[in-house]
């Protein structure tokens, strides 16, 4: 088990105690210090001095911490957990049991509510997560900012597009067979990617609301913040130039720029320049390293030649919640494309 942390030492002394607590025959936590000021170390060192440490000198980035530290650690499955994520009692055996009944599953997640309203789906993954057609994330309780209760309309075990980075559970021979996390997201989306490519090679991704976390979120990174959307547009763009099928990239990559450009437009009108800018910036760096991105497309083509587009939404869930109004996955009209 593998928990990020990013001078997270407040969110490491509460709860560190309830992730060691889990029950499971074997388990072993590692933590990786992103280059942290706060002595997350120094308090780790102190009072679990039998936990195993991999410490990057800077933050080096959410992505790239755990690319790195990754590849000093072998297990069958990798548990990542961010720092500001809690577990529920016996969490771990419904996914491991769920993964080691069906071998082509990679990827799965548990059931994310938030941390401090906990009737409610948290932001990052809630019930398992899906894109639209043109890259926008939505899930199973949450569309963009709405937030479904937890009524337990979606506690089934069900296949999914992506799984969320706060807490994924990880084949780990499945993760080094398509190549691991892309480094150059820094932080966000790269969980999609790497689970596209995952499908791409045949694998499963699920959620498994059998098992429960709660997640605080925005704590490195807030929600909102512009340096969140510019991540958030560049990396989404990113992961439809190295994953969509040819046929579809150009005339996808159009109308998904003129929707951010829409977004854009809307904020301007509300004199939110913080996040104009940040969608100017995130446009001009994906397209300045457009070349970079597509010969990553190239190489993933090469070495993983399917397109898997099952759990794509056929429409755009832009049109869905601001147009039709549609707040719910529930509303939406969802089937699988092939």
């Amino acid at each position: 088990m593998a928990l990020l942390s990013y001078n997270g030492k407040d969110l490491l002394e509460k709860f560190l105690p309830e992730i060691l607590a889990s029950q499971y025959p074997e388990f072993e936590v590692v933590v990786i210090d992103n280059g942290s000021t706060d002595g997350s170390t120094a308090f780790v060192k102190t009072h679990y001095p039998d936990l195993k440490i991999v410490r990057h000198s800077v933050n080096i980035g959410f992505t790239p911490g755990y690319t790195e530290a990754l590849k000093l650690m072998e297990a069958t499955y990798f548990v990542l957990l961010s720092d500001d994520v809690t577990v529920s009692p016996g969490w771990l055996a419904p996914v491991i049991e769920l993964m080691d009944n069906d071998p082509s599953i990679a990827a799965v997640q548990p059931k994310i509510l938030s941390y401090h309203h906990r009737e409610n789906f948290e932001y990052a993954g809630a019930a398992g997560a899906f894109i639209d057609r043109y890259g926008y994330p939505l899930c199973r309780g949450r569309i963009f900012n709405t937030l479904e209760k937890d009524l337990g309309q979606y506690d089934d075990t069900a296949e999914v597009f992506w799984a969320s980075g706060a807490a994924i559970f990880l084949r780990s021979s499945a993760y080094h067979d398509v190549g691991g996390f892309d480094p150059d997201f820094y932080a966000h989306f790269e969980e999609i990617d790497l689970c596209w490519r995952l499908k791409n090679a045949g694998y499963k991704v699920m959620v498994c609301p059998q098992s429960v976390v709660f997640h605080i979120g925005g704590t490195v990174i807030q929600y909102g913040s512009p340096d969140k959307l510019f991540l958030n547009i560049r990396n989404s763009l990113a992961t439809l130039a190295k994953n969509l099928d040819t046929g579809k990239l150009y005339p996808y990559l159009t109308i998904r720029t003129a929707l951010d450009w829409v977004a854009l437009a809307r904020f301007l009108i509300s004199l939110d320049f913080g996040s104009v800018g940040a969608i100017i910036r995130a446009h001009f760096s994906f397209f300045l390293n457009f070349g970079a991105w597509v010969r990553k497309r190239r190489s993933n083509k090469r070495s993983i030649p399917n397109n898997q587009l099952s759990g794509i939404y056929p429409g755009s869930v832009v049109w869905s919640y601001f147009i039709k109004g549609r707040k719910k996955f529930s509303e939406l009209a969802f089937h699988k494309t092939s």
